[in-house]
């Protein structure tokens, strides 16, 4: 069983920054690729980005390319994710999962991540 917590959400300005942070434990951390989701009250969970085991592929949802960037530290069992330039519409509860490596990068379904985090809150304003 693989325990995941995220952490790092809050209050921000509109333009703003923030970095998640989320701890695996329970198992190798290093055969586990990592993604994040959030979802907005009254929206489906959407995929945000996704980080292969050794941390040398990644994939981002369109809305997020080019402000969020997802990273890993494997000796600290630890995935980031670092968000600039904050919108209003990146409103939302932020959640980190886990899942086998053997899955290709690029699915996106919320069904392929075994284990999830409780989520952490990130409130962007105008």
């Amino acid at each position: 069983q693989v325990q995941v917590e995220e952490s790092g959400g809050g209050l921000v300005q509109a333009g703003g920054s923030l970095r998640l942070s989320c701890v695996a434990s329970g198992r190798t951390f290093s055969t586990l690729d990592m993604g994040w989701f959030r979802q907005a009250p009254g929206k489906e969970r959407e995929f945000v980005a996704a980080i292969s085991w050794a941390g040398g592929t990644t994939h981002y949802a369109d809305s997020v390319k080019g402000r969020f960037a997802i990273s890993r530290d494997n000796s600290e069992s630890t995935v980031y994710l670092q968000m600039n330039s904050l919108k209003p519409e990146d409103t939302a509860v932020y959640y980190c999962a886990a899942r086998n490596s053997m899955i290709v990068i690029t699915d996106t379904s919320t069904s392929s991540y075994r284990y999830w985090g409780q989520g952490t809150q990130v409130t962007v304003s105008s």
